[in-house]
């Protein structure tokens, strides 16, 4: 399994609802942060991938709000990829706020895909690669 900890962000007032709670759609913003900070971390580049013609749309995603987060909260998100990437990439993630108190959890799973057919390929063997050297 991978864990990654990304670095703590602040919640923005334009995150924020009318109650003054992070609105529920950030989450998963919150959550392609993680990824896309991870996958830099790793040094892995989204955006080579993309340019060698696959996309990862996500298919499914998960959210289960624990308790509230508000404006000027810090934030942050662990990341966990239980299982090697085969067609389908499962993440799941953790929010906590500074205190450590957990915020939400959720998972995504996101599909690869060719960028010109839009149909299902195997995870790259460059992004496999970089995972079994982790």
């Amino acid at each position: 399994m991978i864990k990654y900890t990304t670095k703590k962000f602040k919640v923005r007032y334009s995150e924020t609802d009318q109650m003054g709670f992070v609105h529920h759609s950030n989450y998963l913003k919150y959550f392609e942060l993680a990824r896309i900070e991870w996958l830099n971390e790793v040094g892995f580049s989204y955006k080579r991938l993309e340019e060698n013609g696959v996309i990862m749309p996500v298919i499914d995603a998960e959210i289960f709000f624990k308790s509230p987060a508000f404006f000027d909260d810090l934030l942050y998100v662990e990341l966990s990829l239980l299982e090697t990437p085969k067609v389908k990439v499962r993440f799941k993630y953790l929010v906590l706020n500074q205190l450590g108190k957990e915020v939400a959890t959720g998972s995504t799973t996101l599909a690869f895909l060719n960028s010109q057919t839009k149909r299902p390929i195997r995870c790259p063997e460059s992004l496999t690669d970089k995972l079994q050297s982790l």
